[in-house]
């Protein structure tokens, strides 16, 4: 069993030589300004590691507890964020993942979950902002409470291979809380192969059912965006003596 704790102090950026035409916009918009403070975190972990004939399973707990936790806001309907701090955060979950030897010399998968909790507490400490969340606690952006990821890779004949994932949220915030956005899956595929024993080359396809939904509408840090299309790219590779 391993047991870990550290603190860590980040000092938030200054916006007091910040002026012209954006400090303008944000007063229009009806913001206001309060001076920066410095983050300060305590986080703990906890967890285990098991092996169990070739089967490799890992668990572990981690708490993280933030004063003038760091985020940013938008200026309205726009791409433009200032900087603003939470008086509180709480961050905790658990992990566990699975990881099996190579099954018949060829096969070999993982599986990895994670329940997470998000959330602020307190009124806005510093930055630009033009609200204040209540003293009770509120879901941060990045609340998602269930993550899931499963997949394989196999060797195939003639020095190649396969690989496929999936990948599985249960929904981040949806704008504000307490209510989720939907769940999703997308998953991942790749094929590759060695020539002699230097050279290799890959195609990978990232999102190959092209599952199109809305990944974030969060006011704050990322703002509204839907997940990536389905991509397409090639790897080639060369290793030199070392």
């Amino acid at each position: 069993m391993l047991h870990g704790f550290y603190g860590r102090y980040y000092q938030a950026p200054s916006l007091s030589t910040v002026s012209g035409p954006l400090v303008d916009l944000a007063l229009d918009q009806g913001f206001g300004f309060l001076p920066l403070r410095g983050e300060r975190d305590e986080e703990w972990q906890t967890g285990a590691s098991l092996p169990v004939k070739g089967w490799a399973i890992e668990a572990g707990y981690f708490h993280t507890a933030a004063k003038n936790f760091f985020d940013h806001n938008a200026i309205g309907n726009s791409n433009i964020f200032f900087p603003l701090t939470i008086d509180r955060a709480h961050i905790r979950g658990v992990e566990v993942t699975l990881k099996s030897p190579r099954l018949w010399k060829r096969l070999q998968g993982h599986v990895a979950y994670s329940h997470q909790h998000a959330e602020g507490q307190g009124a806005i400490t510093g930055g630009l902002t033009d609200f204040s969340p209540p003293s009770d606690t509120f879901l941060l952006d990045h609340d998602q409470r269930h993550t899931l990821n499963f997949g394989a890779d196999v060797d195939l004949p003639r020095r190649s291979f396969a690989a496929v994932a999936v990948h599985y949220g249960s929904g981040f915030v949806d704008s504000g809380g307490p209510a989720h956005l939907p769940g999703h899956t997308t998953f991942d595929m790749s094929f590759g192969k060695s020539f002699g024993e230097r050279w290799s080359a890959a195609v990978h396809v990232i999102n190959a059912a092209d599952n199109r939904f809305l990944q974030d509408n969060s006011p704050t840090f990322g703002g509204t965006h839907f997940v990536e299309t389905r991509q397409i790219y090639g790897e080639v590779r060369y290793r030199f003596h070392y």
